[in-house]
């Protein structure tokens, strides 16, 4: 487990890692006094949990968070902080959590309890798809770039239907209210290519007038809470694929 640690006070971060320490006592804690330095390590390294102080100078924590969240959109944000008025902001941003100076143990544990993104969650397949939320698609820790959004919407919609094959008219009237299927193939073909490009295209299933996605190749939330998985429980805070009107979680 990685875990970043950002003060710029060399004290207070000393004094954060060794609380720290007491909760995570097998992660690799980096430690960082610099924001720009901090960022320099998520461009080059997979982060877990990023610990950060708010009130910093040149780079505040809330714009190190949006910088890191753009290399690692499921990193989970800890702010710690002497304010506690930027609590709303760090909502805003969906921290996984706020600590009050000082950072206790007890306060850490209870935080580190209720990420956001539980890093017990299992992410050992190739392509992990997060529905709570937005609807977002990552390998290998990464986000996955559709060249359109419309294929991103369709690719949605099949993960939604848990690997039943949908016809292309079904798939034609969920996505749009007129007959669209020539830029239907040309959809297709953009999840085929971008699935291929990272070494996952056996994720998608194309047959005779029909589509699927194999969910055996897959890691997804939404699936992990049916199978009760705690983790995936934690995750769930009401919100699922919220940029699709059609999308509907059933519990």
């Amino acid at each position: 487990m990685e875990v970043l640690l950002v003060d710029d006070e060399e004290l207070q971060l000393l004094r954060l890692r060794d609380e720290v320490k007491k909760v995570l006592p097998s992660a690799h804690l980096i430690c960082c006094t610099n924001p720009a330095q901090a960022l320099e390590v998520c461009k080059k390294d997979k982060v877990d949990i990023a610990f950060l102080d708010i009130e910093m100078p040149l780079m505040n924590g809330l714009q190190l968070a949006r910088k890191i969240k753009f290399y690692h959109p499921v990193v989970n944000v800890i702010f710690v902080t002497a304010y506690s008025q930027y609590a709303l902001n760090s909502y805003e941003i969906h921290a996984s959590g706020y600590i009050i100076k000082p950072a206790s143990e007890e306060k850490i544990r209870r935080e580190v309890e209720g990420l956001r993104y539980p890093i017990d969650l299992d992410l050992s397949k190739k392509i992990y798809v997060k529905c709570f939320g937005n609807f977002e698609v990552f390998c290998n820790g990464l986000p996955i770039r559709f060249q359109r959004s419309k294929s991103k919407e369709l690719f949605a919609y099949l993960i939604d239907r848990e690997g039943a094959a949908i016809n292309v008219n079904e798939l034609n009237a969920v996505l749009w209210e007129e007959d669209h299927k020539s830029y239907l193939r040309m959809l297709i073909a953009d999840i085929k290519e971008t699935l291929r490009s990272v070494g996952a295209e056996d994720v998608f299933i194309k047959r005779f007038n029909e589509c699927c996605v194999d969910v055996s190749k897959v890691d997804c939330d939404a699936y992990e809470y049916k199978n009760n998985n705690p983790a995936a429980i934690r995750m769930y805070r009401g919100e699922y694929m919220t940029q699709y009107p059609w999308a509907i979680f059933e519990e």
